[in-house]
């Protein structure tokens, strides 16, 4: 959904516009469908403009709706420059707290899941100062995100029994208290609580050692206490196959988990991986999702 003139300035493929979700497998096999926005402006790939975020916004918009409505399956949403959505009246942190409160659900009730083929992340903290993690770090938050996560891998990744990892806070997990208390005052007290809730979760772990590929193993998701924590080995291990998807939705988003490399626009040089990984990973989890739906359990 978009703007076909500027897909056509930077890819000389062919382009059929449709006017609903329902035409575009007719027309994949032999063109890439569009949906036109409306009056998109002038839009110049590579270079931010109020064009360009008016068209995005109003992309986002009607994409949320069709999937919403069900006229599309899933939503696959790709970057965006913030700063010029902030200028056409976009008042949300980010795409998924707008899609969130399209769909009617509330923004503590959402989680943030990076995913790529041998790793699962989940930052319980997101976008803070590190300066600010230990006081938001409580163990409320600790267990609405483990819970959302086991709900996610159930429903969207058909995962019947979902294993849950969580990361210490500090260096070698606080070494008993040495190196900090938050484990013992915060993490170990509440994942107690989801254990005798049935919830499969070990941890604390010292963060330094949870991501080896022996490690990976033994969990189907990490929870992280912040974001560094959970987006560095994710980006280090699937930096081009990297998705985020969210969690808590009644529909299924995904986006890639990398920027919008306006320098790259037309160049031939982005690398496709990222993407291509969440239109996957968004036609995987619908499936999963229907399969739930109609059984209320793991497909």
């Amino acid at each position: 959904m978009g703007d076909a003139a500027a897909v056509r300035a930077v890819w000389d493929g062919p382009i059929r516009q449709i006017h609903d979700p329902a035409d575009a497998a007719q027309v994949f096999g032999e063109a890439l469908p569009c949906l036109q926005v409306a009056d998109a402006g002038e839009i110049v790939p590579g270079s931010p403009s109020l064009d360009g975020a008016r068209c995005a916004f109003q992309s986002l918009e009607a994409a949320t709706g069709l999937a919403r409505s069900e006229s599309a399956s899933a939503l696959v949403t790709a970057p965006v420059s913030k700063a010029q959505l902030a200028q056409v009246g976009f008042t949300h942190p980010g795409q998924t707290e707008f899609v969130a409160e399209r769909c009617g659900v509330g923004r503590e009730n959402i989680v943030m899941m990076l995913a790529g083929p041998t790793l699962r992340v989940v930052p319980i903290t997101i976008h803070m100062p590190y300066a600010a993690v230990p006081q938001a770090l409580t163990s409320s938050l600790i267990r609405s995100r483990a819970l959302a996560t086991v709900r996610g891998l159930r429903r969207l990744f058909g995962i019947e029994k979902p294993r849950l990892a969580m990361a210490g806070l500090n260096p070698h997990a606080g070494e008993g208290g040495l190196l900090g208390d938050e484990e013992r005052t915060i993490i170990e007290p509440v994942l107690a609580q989801l254990r005798s809730e049935g919830v499969d979760i070990t941890g604390p772990h010292a963060a330094d050692a949870m991501f080896s590929a022996r490690a990976r193993r033994e969990y189907d998701a990490a929870l992280c206490c912040y974001h560094d924590q959970a987006l560095i080995p994710i980006k280090a291990l699937h930096f081009d196959d990297g998705v985020n998807m969210t969690l808590g939705l009644p529909i299924v988003r995904t986006s890639p988990d990398h920027g919008t490399a306006f320098a790259l626009a037309g160049s031939g040089q982005a690398h496709p991986g990222a993407m291509i990984a969440a239109i996957r990973m968004a036609r995987d989890a619908e499936l999963f999702r229907r399969a739930w739906n109609e059984t209320g359990q793991p497909a």
